[in-house]
């Protein structure tokens, strides 16, 4: 494949807009890419103009995963834009748009890896699976619903093309993330006679003190990814200025570590609920979007040693091996059957989620050629083990 058509494939999927939603044309793109080839392509639909996509290549041996998420941040303020963020843009060799490095250009070099493999015709020993994921940024239920139906079951290894600093750095462990959001009932009252309502935003608080309180006590950290953090991060409540309030709520966001498995946040909060519910005139509940573990890993696990290996082929500057500070698909595809280990390498730059978000063109070529090696060595390699 020329470097002209590796880049038009970039810049056609970062040209669709699936803010949140709307992978499905995604996906279809990508599919059709695959069309003339002799391989297996199942799409996993999630919702309406929400399709999931795995394409196997191979039909037998080990399977290695390759991963990438198709939807993308809204772009904000688009005065911020020095391009349309939707209308991908080459400058200085870098490509512009929403998505580029968070993370379609990593999905795109995966993706033309797998298409130069065909092409090619380079014999494998073992199977390569593309899986391509709804919903990442908004709680990573695409990777979920693909590993409840078993596309994730005893993988060999999965890589997942998120940016690490124009492909610098392997991750291998992450932090856990837990979203919980409590709601405060009350009853409204004239503000002049208090007497005669509840004011959920004082019940709220009382929340809100007793949580930071108690998870400060969580003080143990990891030698990677440091400590826990927990922030209440948005709170809306009443009804106007003249009313007691009769309705509340926040929400909080705990990033976890390997150390703390996310059972003991939950209990610790449900703990806090169930005290103040004893006292009068308390009425809160507390709720969960999507909660991920924390990933733990070892950072000389064989997968890192062939990646490093590989790295070494198109790289000067030795590859960092770290951690994440963020979640990833990885922390739900690791609850699939088997035993395997994941990393996140990907060519995306520091932009994720900013405005003028861009890749490195130079990066993104060089990771396909990558992902190629890396598939061929690491099959290779885990065929001898077997």
């Amino acid at each position: 494949m020329d470097k002209k058509t590796k880049i038009e494939i970039l810049k056609t999927i970062l040209a669709i807009e699936s803010i949140n939603n709307n992978e499905a044309l995604v996906a279809d793109y990508i599919a059709s890419l695959f069309s003339e080839y002799p391989v297996t392509v199942e799409k996993v639909t999630y919702a309406h103009n929400r399709d999931n996509l795995v394409i196997t290549i191979g039909s037998s041996g080990p399977i290695l995963g390759f991963s990438g998420h198709m939807d993308v941040v809204a772009p904000g303020n688009l005065t911020d834009w020095v391009t349309p963020p939707f209308e991908p843009t080459i400058i200085d060799n870098r490509m512009f748009g929403r998505g580029a490095a968070d993370m379609k250009g990593g999905l795109a070099a995966l993706v033309v890896a797998l298409l130069e493999l065909l092409e090619k015709n380079i014999k494998l020993k073992g199977r390569v699976r593309l899986l391509a994921t709804v919903g990442e940024e908004t709680g990573e239920y695409g990777a979920a619903q693909l590993t409840k139906l078993g596309y994730a079951d005893n993988l060999a290894g999965l890589v997942i093309a998120e940016p690490t600093d124009n492909m610098q750095r392997i991750v291998y462990t992450s932090r856990g993330v837990i979203d919980y959001k409590v709601i405060s009932k009350g009853k409204s009252a004239h503000s002049a006679r208090p007497q005669y309502g509840i004011n959920a935003i004082d019940n709220l608080l009382a929340f809100y003190e007793l949580a930071k309180k108690r998870l400060s006590a969580f003080t143990e950290t990891d030698t990677i990814l440091g400590g826990i953090t927990h922030n209440i991060t948005v709170i809306n409540g009443g009804e106007q200025i003249n009313s007691i309030p009769s309705s509340a709520e926040l929400m909080g966001n705990i990033r976890t570590i390997p150390q703390y498995p996310n059972q003991i946040f939950f209990e610790a909060l449900e703990k806090i609920i169930v005290e103040l519910n004893e006292k009068k005139d308390f009425d809160l509940s507390i709720s969960y979007s999507f909660p991920e573990e924390a990933i733990p890993g070892e950072p000389d696990s064989n997968i890192i040693q062939i990646a490093q290996k590989v790295h070494q082929q198109y790289w000067k500057i030795p590859v960092k091996v770290t951690g994440s500070l963020g979640a990833n698909d990885g922390a739900e595809f690791l609850q699939a059957k088997g035993d395997f280990a994941s990393i996140v390498l990907g060519p995306g730059s520091h932009t994720s989620h900013q405005s003028n978000e861009y890749i490195e063109l130079d990066t993104y070529l060089k990771a396909i050629k990558f992902y190629q090696n890396f598939a061929v060595t690491f099959l290779n390699e885990q065929s001898q083990v077997i």
